[in-house]
């Protein structure tokens, strides 16, 4: 088994932020968060810090080991920092932190041909459409590298090679810290590069092999946010696709944008325009869109949520949604709710059956099954200084315009006039109405 050294070091001076870049965001994910899941079948994986540091550890936390290179010197100094972590590994691979389309797939494979091939290192590499300004692989007859050569350096003869190094490399441990030893500065950028270890180990006669990859993508870097657009639609694309092998239709493919760790049942229908993050799991045969977010929620079989926003929250089977609700963090619909148009609800529980067809706000409360609200009722959960919670019983009728003023408690099968505010509890069964007697003043307009 590998380790994995990922380099996360670099400033990344033409995002022109001050969020390093490995922490910028790619399908609602950072950067170095695809390169680390990319890496599961290491053994350990340790990421070189510099810029931003302290965020980016604060991110990744402990799921990986760390080391701190300082001062950037290059790809080569970037590895020296990490010698005492890595001395013991066998083998390691060592990756860029800002290539987020790798996957974990070519990494095993390659690592499977490292070992097979019986190389001391392995280039990944691959052939692309316009080679200007990458490192070009130059092979044997045999098919081991010969040498990896600079745009900049090369004969009108390497120019024509398509084959380029990715960056990404697995060594055996003990010759890569042998030829860091005596990798020098000796460049235009006054730095230690990595590649130069590929061209000692040549030198010393020791077998370097090739690794081709079938995408090319996946050796795509971000230096800017143009290559950061561009990372985020091949991922886009990639994520898609695995869905709809998996049995979802997408009705416009290209306005669909979901999580990589997303969930979805055979047979839903994504609308256009729809967004779908975090780790929210779908059911089957559910429609979601045109036009809805949904975030870290799970959404039963058979339920559809139009023109909504769903965030932190639970909706059962069957359920209808929207168009234009908002289920705000911390609820819990049970099946075959209906939150209908212009219908908000946050922190609450609401209990099979029931329905909140239009123009309601409950928040901080427990809904019964089966209950009604009629047009324009509120639960009044704030009082200025606290939020106060209440509940509603099984069966409960409540009219329009009806303010619940929190904490109250309203018993099963109770009937509330329309217009009411309610203040106090009130017992199963019973009728309640709070409102004034209604005055007519004949003759009042024309005196």
């Amino acid at each position: 088994m590998y380790s994995a050294l990922i380099l996360a070091a670099g400033e990344g001076k033409r995002m022109k932020s001050a969020m390093p870049k490995v922490l910028h965001e790619v399908m609602f994910k950072p950067v170095i968060r695809w390169v680390v899941e990319a890496a599961a079948g290491a053994q350990e994986r340790i990421v070189v810090v510099g810029h931003g540091a302290d965020k980016v550890k604060e991110y990744l936390g402990g799921d990986v080991l760390y080391a701190c290179q300082e001062v950037q010197l290059g790809t080569g100094h970037a590895v020296m920092q990490a010698r005492e972590l890595i001395k013991n590994c066998e083998c390691i691979a060592v990756l860029s932190g800002d290539t987020p389309l790798i996957t974990a797939r070519t990494l095993d494979t390659a690592y499977s041909y490292h070992k097979s091939s019986g190389n001391i290192a392995t280039v990944l590499t691959a052939n692309v459409p316009d080679p200007y300004g990458y490192g070009r692989i130059v092979r044997g007859q045999g098919g081991d590298v010969v040498k990896i050569v600079e745009h900049r350096d090369a004969t009108e003869k390497e120019l024509e090679i398509t084959e380029i190094n990715s960056g990404i490399y697995f060594f055996d441990t003990k010759e890569l810290l042998s030829a860091l030893n005596k990798i020098t500065t000796d460049n235009a950028q006054g730095e230690y590069y990595l590649t130069d270890t590929i061209e000692i180990l040549l030198s010393e006669g020791k077998k370097v092999g090739a690794f081709l990859l079938d995408d090319h993508n996946e050796i795509l870097g971000i230096n800017d946010r143009i290559q950061l657009a561009a990372a985020g639609e091949i991922m886009r694309k990639r994520i898609v696709l695995r869905h709809m092998q998996e049995g979802v239709t997408f009705l416009s493919p290209d306005t669909a944008y979901i999580s990589g760790e997303a969930q979805i049942g055979s047979d839903t229908i994504i609308m256009p325009n729809s967004i779908i993050e975090g780790k929210t799991v779908i059911g089957n045969g559910c429609i979601i869109g045109p036009n809805s977010r949904i975030v870290d929620s799970k959404i039963g079989s058979g339920t559809k949520v139009d023109n909504s926003v769903v965030t932190r929250s639970e909706i059962g089977a069957d359920a209808n949604i929207g168009p234009f609700a908002y289920i705000r963090p911390g609820c819990v619909l049970g099946d075959g709710v209906k939150a209908g148009d212009f219908v908000e609800v946050k922190n609450s529980v609401i209990g099979k059956g029931t329905k909140m067809s239009h123009l309601t706000y409950v928040g901080d409360a427990d809904i019964g099954e089966g209950v009604n609200f009629g047009c324009g009722t509120v639960v009044v959960n704030y009082d200025g200084i606290k939020k106060h919670r209440s509940q509603v019983g099984d069966n409960a009728f409540i009219g329009c315009n009806v303010n619940l003023i929190s904490p109250v408690k309203v018993g099963k099968g109770v009937f509330i006039a329309a217009g009411s505010t309610i203040t106090d509890d009130i017992p199963d069964g019973a009728f309640a109405i709070a409102r004034s007697r209604q005055t007519v003043k004949t003759d009042w307009k024309r005196k």
